[in-house]
């Protein structure tokens, strides 16, 4: 089939008073077709209607080439791995260019998958933290991670646990405050239940462990709320920090033991969560956490909590000394309390 580049040649070179054998030799075709045109006025004919197409363009070399083997296989053997992760370990492989480079490429060989319907709406500085707990297992056992995120600034504070008891949790939120600088108004609990209310290592009954959990929320001036995703405009809003979790800094990732784990998850925290832009805010939470939280955040208590029913081997686990007195009792025999009492006689 002719080209219409060429059919718009033809009869541009007509109106000009062209020979029609001159110009079917310049541009390569039969006379006959050239009349055959004319004839049946395909010259007139749909030449002015469309846009012209042209074939594909070659690709050009890019500074991603090179690294596209490994992110293929990566993401053949962890096909969730984020674009983040995948620019963390190409980078370290000599990788110079873009993220958006990569993440155009990662976007065309992997569906996109549909986001969840989630009703969101603000919270103002200060005001709420969202508590989670998520379970991992890794090669030298099983980990708790207890996660504590800002709900107006997004900053995220991570620590991984032996435990998910009680015990854990108040210390945790602790340590979360210290990191802080301060505490907010309220803390919302998703799927806690179990770890306020059940918990094994108590004694006395639900009653107790609820009345000592709402003892530490009055020490350290929060209001403790259920999360309830169905009443967020009521109960506040609902973030995913396990998911991100999971997927950003967990999936695909090689741990040696609990030092390391303590380490990467630091790392990874200040370099990466922290600092990188949330889909939601399109801000860093870092920033937003320095600019507009961080001094609305309630003061720390004067001295850390002390459980009356936990606290067993929670003191010794604290970074912070002790406010209350610890003394040694020497213990004695009966035997002995009986010749102190026949030398006084």
């Amino acid at each position: 089939m002719i080209g219409r580049e060429k059919r718009m040649l033809l009869r541009h070179y007509l109106e000009q008073g062209g020979s029609k054998s001159a110009l079917a030799r310049q541009l390569g075709i039969s006379r006959d077709t050239v009349h055959r045109w004319i004839r049946e006025g395909d010259l007139d004919r749909d030449l002015d209607a469309g846009a012209v197409q042209y074939g594909p363009r070659a690709p050009v070399p890019t500074k991603l080439d090179r690294y596209k083997p490994i992110i293929m296989a990566r993401l053949e053997a962890y096909p969730e791995l984020s674009s983040v992760r995948l620019l963390e370990e190409i980078q370290a492989a000599g990788y110079k260019g873009s993220y958006t480079q990569l993440k155009e490429f990662v976007r065309g060989i992997r569906p996109k998958p549909l986001p969840a319907a989630v009703v969101r709406f603000e919270t103002a500085p200060g005001r709420q933290a969202q508590v989670d707990f998520a379970r991992f297992r890794f090669p030298w056992g099983v980990r708790y991670a207890l996660l504590v995120v800002l709900g107006y600034s997004r900053m995220i504070w991570m620590r991984f646990y032996r435990r998910q008891d009680m015990r854990t949790l108040l210390l945790g939120i602790e340590e979360a405050f210290d990191t802080f600088g301060g505490v907010p108004q309220e803390l919302l609990f998703d799927q806690m239940k179990a770890v306020i209310t059940k918990d094994l290592r108590v004694e006395g009954g639900d009653l107790v462990r609820n009345a000592e959990f709402m003892r530490c929320a009055s020490h350290w001036s929060f209001t403790p709320r259920a999360c309830r995703p169905y009443r967020a405009q009521t109960k506040g809003k609902v973030e995913r920090p396990i998911r991100y979790v999971r997927s950003n800094f967990i999936y695909g990732r090689e741990f040696l033991n609990d030092a390391d784990l303590d380490h990467q998850c630091g790392l990874w925290l200040d370099s990466i969560a922290n600092v990188s832009i949330h889909q939601t805010t399109k801000e860093r939470p870092r920033i937003r956490f320095d600019r507009d939280e961080r001094f609305t955040l309630q003061p720390l208590a004067a001295r850390p909590y002390y459980s009356l029913v936990l606290d067993g081997d929670a003191a010794a686990a604290r970074t912070r000394t002790p406010s209350r007195v610890i003394v040694d009792v020497e213990k004695r025999p009966l035997s002995a309390y009986a010749r102190l009492a026949a030398g006084a006689v």
